[in-house]
């Protein structure tokens, strides 16, 4: 008995001193610094990155799509699936033991009874009862059970980063909304005004035509225009009202319960980003981190794959008593301990083949997240990419808005006075709406870049 509890004693404190898997090793090595420009010198600070947008409603819906969303709630619920299944792989590290307590009552009905039976025709019931406490305990000579263990660890991390994830998605997506639904609500503004603008004009060839100054034609055609614009005010209020309503969405609520401060579109800032070094963009992003996660479970797996090929010793310890009276039931007690070796012979290649998966797996995975560091690398470098281009074209877009406004106020004056004719207030006026509606478009595109370059970064999402 005493070299049993001693090899029992032994095999625990292997298995408590184990190790945990080393971190994987994606074999890439990350460039020195950013190709895209980007402004190195800005200061970190993403955590809570929305708040650098200048609108304290955005900030409200960030709060709100956090308590609200139903994707989030269930990528929590994915986490604590993930924490029980670590602690059901974790329990065969320890001994289980069981309790039981057993009442037996036999008594013969008829005939004489036979050999196997404890009763006769002259005691005719037995009653016997029993209890037991058993231990068992499988000792982890090949780390398996540890692996299994430790491939449920990695994935509750996981699980966890992917919550980080959809959590930053999530955010970048309410983020996206409000500014797209705020810029077709300033489109819209601007339409309306066109529109009155060619109204006027409309009135102005309307009183010339009258006089016998304008043509049927020039008029035709400022009507035709004033259609055009009247014909654009739907189909932006459609495109508001349905950004409204994917905002809504993410918030996890109707859009009959949503209602939006009216913000000027144009109060909307957005702040100097450090994009840091590509080397700190592996611990800066959940997905890049779940993809290790899961490649280090998979190499977990491989250990436990490998270890079903060989034997298994069990030990088994149990305590116990008997008696025919309850009230003996504790003055006759025994106990029993066994030991057991298994090993697999013949399985027609199953234990083999289940190895072979899981090395695959572990192929797979390793693949998996070589691409999405790479793919991480290239977010960020689109991002920075296309906030530089966009702020190279708004630089000129700016002089393009000033000079149309100017063509328009010269030709329209000009018009009244009978000096230009009217193709060119036409020209103008569609020139000047083009402008300004590339204006608010360009604006919003890089208010979604800055979003996409948190997202590309991991938000203020960090690693532990």
């Amino acid at each position: 008995m005493k070299a049993h509890l001693t090899l029992l004693a032994a095999s625990l404190l292997l298995a408590a001193c184990s190790n945990p898997a080393p971190r994987p090793d994606s074999g890439l090595q990350p460039p020195a610094a950013w190709q895209s420009p980007n402004n190195a010198e800005a200061a970190h600070g993403n955590r809570q990155w929305w708040t650098h947008f200048g609108s304290p409603e955005l900030d409200r819906l960030i709060e709100q799509a956090r308590l609200g969303s139903y994707d989030l709630a269930a990528a929590v619920a994915r986490v604590r699936q993930a924490q029980a299944s670590a602690t059901i792989a974790g329990a065969p590290l320890l001994p289980e033991v069981k309790a039981g307590l057993n009442g037996n009552r036999q008594r013969l009905l008829h005939g004489k009874g036979y050999s196997q039976l404890d009763v006769n025709p002259n005691n005719r019931s037995l009653d016997y009862y029993d209890a037991e406490l058993s231990a068992s305990y499988e000792i982890d000579f090949w780390g398996g059970k540890q692996a299994a263990r430790d491939s449920a660890v990695f994935g509750v991390q996981a699980s966890e980063f992917e919550r980080a994830t959809v959590e930053l998605t999530l955010q970048s997506g309410v983020a996206n909304s409000y500014t797209q639904t705020l810029s077709l609500r300033e489109q819209a503004r601007i339409a309306e005004l066109n529109l009155a603008n060619a109204q006027n004009v409309l009135h102005l060839v309307q009183t010339r035509y009258d006089a016998g100054s304008a043509t049927a034609l020039e008029l035709a055609q400022q009507k035709s225009l004033v259609a055009e614009r009247q014909r654009t005010l739907p189909r932006v209020h459609q495109q508001a009202r349905e950004a409204l309503i994917t905002l809504a969405a993410l918030l996890g609520q109707p859009v009959q319960g949503l209602a939006l401060s009216p913000q000027p579109f144009e109060q909307l800032q957005w702040p100097e980003i450090a994009s840091g070094v590509p080397s700190e963009l592996l611990r800066r992003r959940p997905d890049i981190a779940s993809a290790e996660a899961r490649l280090a479970a998979a190499q977990a797996d491989v250990t436990v794959a490998r270890a079903a090929m060989l034997p298994k010793v069990t030990l088994t310890a149990s305590l116990g008593t008997g008696a025919d009276m309850a009230s003996d039931l504790l003055r006759t007690t025994f106990y029993n301990l066994s030991s057991g070796l298994v090993a697999p012979v013949f399985n027609n290649g199953r234990l083999s083949a289940e190895r072979d998966k899981a090395t695959a797996r572990q192929q797979e995975l390793l693949e998996t997240y070589r691409g999405a560091i790479i793919n991480g690398f290239a977010d960020v470098e689109k991002a920075l990419t296309s906030i530089r281009g966009l702020d190279e074209q708004r630089q000129w877009q700016t002089e393009e808005l000033i000079q149309a406004q100017t063509a328009f106020d010269i030709a329209q004056s000009r018009y009244q006075a009978g000096a230009e004719d009217l193709l060119t207030v036409l020209q103008t006026q569609r020139t000047l709406y083009a402008a300004q509606d590339m204006n608010v478009q360009l604006r919003l595109s890089r208010l979604q870049a800055s979003i996409a370059l948190y997202k590309a970064l991991g938000g203020g999402w960090q690693v532990i």
